[in-house]
């Protein structure tokens, strides 16, 4: 069963957007939810999280400016906007859940989505 359904990848040149959407469940749908990346013959990196409310958002240094992560509550959906998009975004982008605050570390995190890719061409 897919709890966590990520959409939204593509490919696009640099200097465009993408906006990948999360769409939830009511248990996956945790008080915070992040995205994190993870490229080819890399380790997978945090990208950005955000709290229940939206007070509290984090970004990794390397996207900061030029991502945004918002929610809605009630679609049960986690969005991020990514702006100026460059090359070295390139990887696959994966929604967690199941963290009780907007951590930085994907072992915060219990639920995964499968993944959507978002390749950047320069």
């Amino acid at each position: 069963q897919v709890q966590l359904v990520e959409s939204g990848g593509g490919l696009v040149q640099a200097g465009g957007s993408l906006r990948l959407s999360c769409a939830a469940t009511e248990r996956t749908f945790s008080p915070a939810m992040g995205w994190f990346r993870q490229a080819p013959g890399k380790e997978r990196e945090f990208v950005a999280s955000i709290s229940w409310g939206a007070i509290t958002t984090n970004y990794a240094n390397s996207v900061k400016g030029r991502f945004t992560i918002s929610r809605d509550n009630a679609r049960k959906t986690v969005y991020l906007q990514m702006n100026r998009l460059k090359p070295e975004d390139t990887a696959v982008y994966y929604c967690a859940g199941g963290s009780r605050g907007p951590d930085v570390r994907s072992t915060a995190y219990t639920y995964w989505g499968q993944g959507t890719q978002v390749t950047v061409s320069s």
